[in-house]
């Protein structure tokens, strides 16, 4: 199978240079031509009648065709075949057992820019691949899965690609990346009622009228709202202290002013201090006999660092307070730099994912993508990939064992997330499902790391 995603990959990117591109079919390897090598004999090998080789591999039925050293072809799976999968028996002691191939057959479509061109392709191809170690993952629950690939990127016309016969065959379709190609495939997965799921942000309101669209972003207004509701839920005997810290390009005056008018609506009492204040000023304001629960109004790195250095030097004069800060989930990108002081301070920060490096499935999925691919996982949060991967386990789970009921609520999910946790909420009587997951990442003092899902 690790020649099988190679080679996808090597086949998909050779295919970018047209306008569009489709991959579909059910492997079960890839074999390297070798010199001599006849279809008779590398069908024969596999236990395969030519009219299955010659069908898997198309080219092959071109007047001028001949098998050339060092290509790859693909190997199906005979019709007829059968698989062997680890069980246990009665006493948990591992044996082999012979099963019947899996009938649960699940056809997905991926329509997002995979190309090397540029950063949207890149990404993009990654997160595709994720989908592919997902597929390949979940063989092993006998699950067979025909994977339908496009490269539509930010130019494609997308109506033009929605005449291809195959595009109607999918139970799932991940994509588009762009807002202008939501409404046309939007509309053509309503009609032929395909899920249709938009992973990464877009405008527009499609999801409101469209029942067939499952929408995993979440705009920042949705964010903000849940980051409030939870805080006061969390926070009701903490003392919430309010830093400015005089970044005049920053966007969280939006949650911070939004968070103060809660605080004043339910009558609950707040400090404010600045960055600059005087450290006898900046003392002030913390409570001694409540636990203080800090507030910055940027994300930025040089603030934060400003502030953290600021609360050491409160805390070596005042080494009795305690004192926790809600971040942000920009801060899960500074990790390597800040995590002693999160630790140290309490830290709890709000997002959707959450990418934990010393997790062992993690680790897991990072070294199998650099052997599978030959590269690592770019450094962006979330990563792409492990994005990818959970999606796809999410959403073929979901169908395989709810079929066309599965709505991705709470109660259906039976998959725990690598990075990504999901869960919908259908926003209205006629409109799609929205992801409300909504998660804190705790650092606590005795530096562990706690996940809390809302």
């Amino acid at each position: 199978m690790n020649k099988l995603l190679k080679y996808l990959f090597s086949l998909l990117l050779i295919g970018l240079s047209s306008p569009l591109f489709a991959q579909g079919s059910k492997f079960r390897d890839m074999y390297q031509v070798k010199k001599k090598d006849t279809i008779y004999g590398i069908a024969k090998m596999y236990g395969l009648t030519i009219d299955e080789l010659v069908r898997a591999n198309p080219e092959m039925t071109q007047p001028d065709y001949v098998l050339k050293n060092n290509s790859y072809i693909i190997i199906p799976f005979h019709q007829e075949e059968i698989v062997t999968a680890q069980v246990k028996d009665n006493n948990n002691t591992p044996k082999i057992q012979t099963v019947a191939t899996s009938n649960k057959n699940i056809t997905i479509g991926v329509m997002l820019p995979l190309h090397n061109n540029d950063g949207d392709g890149r990404r993009m191809l990654e997160y595709y691949r994720g989908i592919l170690m997902a597929c390949d993952s979940l063989k092993l629950q006998n699950i067979s899965i025909q994977i339908n690939a496009w490269n539509v990127d930010i130019n494609a016309d997308i109506k033009q690609l929605l005449s291809e016969p195959k595009i109607e065959k999918c139970d799932v379709i991940f994509g588009p990346l762009y807002t202008k190609q939501v409404k046309p495939l939007a509309d053509y997965c309503k009609a032929k009622k395909i899920r249709l799921v938009i992973p990464f942000s877009i405008t527009g309101n499609e999801v409101e009228t469209n029942s067939q669209i499952f929408q995993i972003y979440q705009n920042n207004s949705f964010f903000n709202e849940k980051s409030i509701e939870v805080f006061l839920s969390k926070f009701k005997s903490y003392h919430p202290i309010f830093i400015d810290c005089n970044d005049t390009s920053s966007d969280k005056g939006i949650f911070t002013f939004g968070l103060r008018k809660k605080l004043e609506e339910q009558g609950i009492s707040y400090g404010i201090t600045n960055l600059k204040s005087s450290l006898d000023m900046f003392s002030n304001v913390f409570s001694s006999i409540k636990p203080n629960i800090v507030i910055l109004n940027t994300a930025r790195s040089p603030e934060l660092n400003s502030a953290l250095a600021k609360l050491d030097a409160l805390l070596a004069k005042r080494s009795d307070l305690k004192i926790s800060i809600w971040g942000y989930t920009e801060w899960l990108m500074y990790t390597k730099v800040y995590s002693d002081y999160f630790f140290k301070y309490d830290t709890y920060i709000p997002t959707t994912f959450f990418f934990n490096p010393w997790q062992t499935t993690t680790r897991g999925l990072e070294a199998n993508y650099k052997r599978w691919f030959n590269t690592d996982m770019q450094q962006a949060l979330p990563r792409f990939a492990i994005m990818g991967y959970d999606h796809a386990q999410f959403f073929i789970n979901g169908i395989v064992k709810y079929g066309k009921s599965f709505t991705g609520t709470i109660t259906e999910n039976s998959y725990k997330a690598v990075q990504t946790p999901l869960h919908f909420k259908r926003i209205s009587n006629v409109g799609g499902l929205q992801n409300t997951n909504f998660m804190i990442v705790h650092y606590l003092n005795n530096r562990t790391i706690q996940t809390i899902n809302y």
